[in-house]
């Protein structure tokens, strides 16, 4: 059974920094692109970040030059860390996992998806 798990969300202040992780099981994980979506109250899902099990990343732009995703393969945890973050990041944050190694921000090439985890910025 194929399971993605967040952890590390929370408040935060603006300016300050946040790691979350996501653990994955029942897949192969450290063969898969791994992504972070997120998703604020009355707004569209949006893919912020995704990286191949070689470590190839891309980013959207509203989180570039802020936000880093990473892996460790040896433990099958991906990591969104925050840093800088503004009240606009505010949402919950969902990691996902697609059916292949391609780094992409768009929805439909994502298959397994975890439960997420909440992230506030507080001004």
């Amino acid at each position: 059974q194929v399971q993605l798990v967040e952890s590390g969300g929370g408040l935060v202040q603006a300016g300050g920094s946040l790691r979350l992780s996501c653990s994955g099981s029942g897949i192969s994980f450290r063969s898969k692109a791994i992504a972070w979506a997120r998703q604020a109250p009355g707004k569209q899902r949006e893919l912020v970040a995704s990286i191949t099990s070689g470590g190839s990343t891309i980013y959207a732009d509203s989180v570039k030059g802020r936000f880093t995703i990473s892996r460790d393969n040896d433990k099958n945890v991906v990591y969104l860390q925050m840093n800088s973050p503004k009240p606009e990041d505010t949402a919950v944050y969902y990691c996902a996992a697609s059916s292949w190694n391609i780094a992409r921000l768009q929805d439909y090439a994502y298959v397994y998806w975890g439960q997420g985890t909440q992230v506030t910025v507080s001004s």
